[in-house]
């Protein structure tokens, strides 16, 4: 684990708002066709609507948070789905309880 990393992707409140989100999907994002966004995650295309944002902005943002290690990507065809890597969060919390 890198924390540096992982805080410097914290530092942006729009990527905070996606992990956010991401936490409840079905409560963020509307159904979508290929599954339950629990198990798969969210097409990059819903979180980019939910953010308002540009479809690079939000690519950037969500490689950030990838790079870090904060979310899982899967890839179905062409679509790219993303999901809270919880491992990881509940490594950060144990990390920041007992090691700060």
């Amino acid at each position: 684990m890198d924390p540096l990393l992982i805080f410097k992707a914290l530092s942006n409140e729009t990527r905070l708002q996606i992990l956010d989100w991401l936490k409840e999907p079905e409560k963020h994002f509307p159904p979508q066709e290929g599954g339950d966004c629990r198990k798969i995650g969210v097409c990059v295309s819903h979180i980019q609507e939910k953010a308002g944002l540009s479809q690079s902005t939000v690519s950037q943002y969500l490689l950030t948070l990838q790079r870090a290690g904060l979310l899982e990507v899967y890839r179905y065809g062409q679509w790219t789905y993303y999901k809270r890597n919880e491992q990881k969060l509940k490594e950060l919390a144990a990390f920041i309880q007992h090691d700060l």
